[in-house]
């Protein structure tokens, strides 16, 4: 092995790549410029989306109440609900979001309620329906309070206190720090961009590198020159790690930004109030940002790295196999799903990291990573993935070293 022969190949690799407007565009262009116009982009609508929906009266039509007049006029009297007169396709006008809910007051309502008798009141909705959901809200929350009222009457007319059936209140306190909060919320998604750009940053290099050598007819010079295979074989993959890593590395110097600038951004879209609330609304925003270990991403990276060297080597060897870049790309595609999955599974709230997961490549570190940015850190398990990550990356570069020196796989027809 002849590290000055390593260094000139992929020295030039790199020069070719970097005259690639393709290789900028997918290495430098979309992670830094296209996901933070995404990430900003989707949340400002939803925050525009929501407020406008919060600040909207949904529409409600009110079923039966016509002998509880009391019942009935304290619930038309919320300027918070925008009620319509009831249709006999109440039910489909749900359904097709003509109105939000509709509530149904039994007969003698009033009565049952002077009486000290049980009674039921329905409210109809459409599941999952964002305004839907608003509407129960606000009328669960005027019927809560109306039977508040309803039961402090009642006992003002026996001359018992309101403590009387609430002894007690229970409280609920977070006790863990901002990061391991913040952490927990998005922990699952940041491994699992990682790992998908680690991938895609080191899929189109390693195509070109290969089967687009082939296409071009420059892999037999490359072959001619006095440079051994291993040395090729490092040169080639050292440009490939370079792109893997440079993918993730912007992405996570766009993904800081985009936070920073998003939290100002959503701050000062909070304080456009009241001059007096002002303040109080940017930090109510500002807190509800999630926020993460610092140290904790560091080491996420540290935990990506192996899993860079094991997609690069992965990713030569596989694209070495095809005769030209459409070829490999029909190759390489599928294997995005290979990486989706386990990061999918490392989301779901019930997988937890046990030994047995820490030895399932990608998938340990996910969970990890999700540990890692929450402030956690699990020595036995840092140590047992990070080592497993290099002993698969080790086996999977030998592989690319393997299939470069088979002149059937190089010269394949």
């Amino acid at each position: 092995m002849n590290w000055s022969n390593i260094l000139t190949i992929y020295g030039k690799e790199l020069r070719d790549m970097l005259r690639d407007r393709r290789t900028l565009l997918s290495m430098i262009v979309i992670p830094t410029l296209l996901m933070p116009a995404i990430m900003i982009g989707i949340g400002f609508i939803m925050f525009k989306v929501v407020r406008q929906a919060r600040a909207t009266a949904p529409t409600v039509m009110i079923i039966g109440g016509d002998d509880s007049p009391r019942a009935r006029a304290a619930l038309a009297a919320n300027e918070k609900i925008k009620f319509v007169p009831l249709a006999a396709d109440w039910r489909h006008q749900i359904s097709d979001k003509k109105v939000r809910a509709a509530v149904e007051i039994p007969a003698g309502f009033d009565a049952a309620l002077e009486r000290g008798d049980a009674a039921t009141v329905k409210i109809y909705n459409y599941e999952g329906e964002m305004r839907s959901g608003f509407a129960v809200g606000e009328v669960r929350r005027f019927f809560t309070d109306y039977r508040d009222k309803v039961i402090t009457a009642r006992l003002e007319g026996r001359g018992l206190p309101a403590t009387f059936v609430k002894p007690f209140e229970v409280k609920t306190e977070n006790v863990a720090p901002p990061e391991k909060v913040g952490g927990n919320v998005i922990g699952g998604i940041i491994p699992y961009m990682f790992l998908l750009l680690c991938f895609t940053g080191a899929m189109y290099p390693a195509m070109d590198l290969t089967a687009g050598e082939k296409e071009r007819g420059t892999m037999e010079t490359i072959l001619c020159s006095p440079v051994s295979r291993l040395d090729l074989v490092l040169g080639k993959f050292f440009m490939v790690l370079t792109a893997s890593l440079s993918t993730v590395l912007f992405s996570l110097i766009s993904m800081g930004l985009t936070f920073m600038i998003g939290g100002a951004v959503m701050a000062n879209m909070s304080g456009a109030g009241a001059a007096v609330r002002t303040a109080g609304a940017a930090s109510g925003t500002a807190s509800m940002l999630p926020s993460i270990d610092p140290l904790g991403m560091l080491a996420v990276l540290g935990m990506v790295l192996p899993m860079a060297v094991f997609f690069s080597a992965i990713l030569l060897t596989i694209s070495l196999f095809a005769k030209s870049f459409k070829e490999a790309q029909s190759y390489v595609s599928p294997l995005i799903i290979l990486i989706v999955l386990p990061g999918v599974v490392g989301m779901l709230p019930g997988v937890e990291l046990n030994t047995r997961l820490a030895l399932v490549p990608i998938l340990n570190v996910s969970l990890v990573s999700k540990e890692l940015v929450s402030g956690v850190w699990q020595w036995h398990y840092l140590a047992l993935i990070f080592g497993s990550s290099c002993v698969y990356a080790a086996v999977a570069l030998g592989l690319a070293v393997k299939m470069f020196n088979r002149e059937d796989v190089i010269f394949r027809t």
